[in-house]
């Protein structure tokens, strides 16, 4: 996404900001006093789609959103970097260098993975909310044949530009999001319209996609003491509730609220539904 061309009509536009912190230029979103709570989308997304939940949460909080490397308007200083681990690592050093010590950390789909396993890496260790986490493995024929696919995708340069071509980005992101269960408004199908759209931001997506790897950090989410809210939607067909069901069984201070009727963006699609959930779990469990 171009910053001088694109930003100018990104929700929230006023809140950004931009951050260098090797090895990357980073997009960050801040607004709120209090305790800070840092937001982390996913795979395919960016600070977009947190836009109706940080006005209610800077209420009572100093919110920061940040877009993951590559994707939206964060550049990636390199693509070697955009697995679960190194992307762990960049963002907990971005921290350190600007002197963030989040109380909560807010991740959605592969972003509950990454706070998750940033809840070990910082100090103080952060609470986590993960909203429809994506932390199952793939099993079967799907456990060699998807890594390999995506890392022939990623390796391509005309790939990018193959997925942002061909009819139109509206009626391709609704085909998309309908595909995760979830329906949004007009306004939320033109975003990531915007963004499929956007040769550089696929491209950091299927980065992204070819690196990463769930492995470890499944491995050690019974060692995860962080107090953890898991948020799943009954209907989210992107990443199956009962991943959420599993991973917070394994956690020794991890419990989970069901959320019927809503898909793979609930924040988005209901943040009605939403936001109560988790000003009442953040008033429980205090600053």
């Amino acid at each position: 996404m171009d910053w001088s061309r694109d930003l100018p009509t990104w929700p929230l536009h006023h809140l950004s900001r931009r951050i260098a912190s090797k090895p990357h230029q980073w997009h960050v979103q801040e607004t709120g006093t209090g305790p800070l709570i840092l937001l982390l989308h996913g795979a395919g997304a960016s600070t977009h789609s947190f836009r109706a939940l940080i006005p209610t949460l800077a209420q009572t909080h100093r919110v920061i959103a940040l877009d993951l490397p590559g994707q939206g308007f964060t550049r990636a200083g390199t693509k070697t970097r955009c697995g679960l681990e190194p992307m762990t690592a960049d963002i907990a050093h971005l921290c350190q260098q600007e002197g963030w010590h989040p109380d909560v950390v807010l991740g959605h789909s592969a972003g509950a993975a990454l706070a998750l396993n940033l809840a070990s890496r910082l100090s103080p260790a952060p609470k986590v909310i993960a909203l429809n986490a994506a932390l199952g493995r793939f099993e079967g024929v799907a456990g060699w044949l998807f890594p390999v696919l995506a890392k022939v995708l990623a390796l391509n340069p005309l790939t990018a530009m193959a997925f942002t071509l061909g009819g139109n980005p509206t009626a391709r992101a609704r085909r998309l999001i309908a595909g995760t269960g979830s329906t949004l408004d007009d306004e939320g199908y033109a975003l990531y319209a915007r963004l499929i759209a956007d040769r550089a931001h696929v491209d950091g997506t299927l980065q992204m996609m070819a690196q990463w790897n769930i492995d470890p950090l499944a491995d050690r989410l019974p060692q995860i003491t962080a107090r953890t809210l898991f948020l799943a939607a009954e209907n989210d067909r992107a990443v199956p509730p009962e991943t959420s069901d599993r991973a917070a069984a394994t956690m020794p201070n991890a419990t989970l609220t069901r959320l019927p009727g809503l898909g793979h963006l609930a924040h988005e699609e209901a943040p009605e539904t939403v936001l109560p959930l988790l000003l009442d779990w953040l008033a429980d469990t205090g600053p």
